[in-house]
């Protein structure tokens, strides 16, 4: 009897160890996820913002950053540059996340020309303190059947956490489609559809596969993703997680699905 209930205890302890990894794998899946898909996002937000008003503040709307950053343009360049630069420190901003370091953006164009490519580096750039590397290219493709301008997006870069000092590889392929606020002069009230797929990669090797099921609803009024729904798939795993932002809700609140079960976490 003894030697049953240490058994049944040692295989309790064992699934319960299990369903411990995997809920953090999840968490892990889905937070890098997200973190990705906010930097660069925002990243993309302040670089429309600096080129249509020569500053980071909306018009029209509330300012993201206030005192935050400094905006510089090299007009005489070719392609044009413009810098945004938080400074060397951390300066907490409106949306309440901490930056330091630049965004550099070079255009050949408008960014309602069609053929028009911007590209978005980074100098010792930081978000709450986690590094961000790499370029984000996006390219105005024109009208699409409905009228709307859209954008092909290539994304290759990478984050180091700052908590764990982890490195996460991120590369994406994606269509942004202007779908609110294209015909007016003001930034607060535009919003974005976006489309696509992509890998995450960790240092350990680890690859995880995603899909945008439901269209991602980026508005510049708003500093998260509004809703959308992502499939997380890690390499030989047979089913997906499913990373939910809801139904149109501004929060920093979003769901993980996996094996009927759900979780909330907080965006960051």
């Amino acid at each position: 009897m003894a030697i049953l209930a240490l058994t049944l205890i040692m295989t309790a302890c064992k699934r319960d160890k299990n369903n411990a990894t995997e809920v953090d794998e999840d968490t892990y899946y889905a937070d890098d996820q997200a973190r990705m898909d906010q930097s660069f996002n925002d990243a993309q937000t302040l670089a429309d913002q600096a080129y249509e008003t020569g500053n980071v503040q909306m018009k029209g709307g509330p300012s993201i950053l206030g005192t935050c950053a400094t905006v510089t343009r090299d007009t005489t360049s070719t392609p044009r540059k413009i810098t945004i630069d938080f400074g060397s420190t951390n300066c907490l901003c409106n949306d309440g996340r901490l930056r330091r370091g630049k965004i550099i953006i070079t255009y050949t164009g408008k960014y309602r020309d069609s053929g028009s490519v911007k590209t978005i580096g980074f100098d010792g750039y930081y978000v709450n303190n986690n590094q961000v590397l790499g370029s984000k290219t996006i390219t105005n493709m024109g009208k699409n059947s409905s009228g709307q301008s859209y954008y092909s997006i290539v994304v290759n870069g990478m984050m180091i956490l700052s908590t764990t000092g982890d490195t996460v590889k991120h590369t994406a392929t994606r269509t942004r489609t202007w779908v609110k606020g294209e015909s007016t002069t003001l930034l607060s009230d535009d919003e974005y559809r976006i489309t696509g797929s992509g890998t995450n990669t960790r240092a350990s090797g680890k690859v995880v596969n995603y899909t945008i099921t439901s269209p991602l609803l980026i508005a510049l009024n708003c500093n998260w993703i509004k809703e959308g729904v992502i499939a997380i798939t890690p390499a030989g795993a047979s089913s997906a997680r499913t990373l939910d932002f809801g139904a149109g809700t501004c929060d920093d609140q979003a769901t993980i699905n996996y094996n009927g079960k759900t979780r909330t976490i907080t965006l960051r």
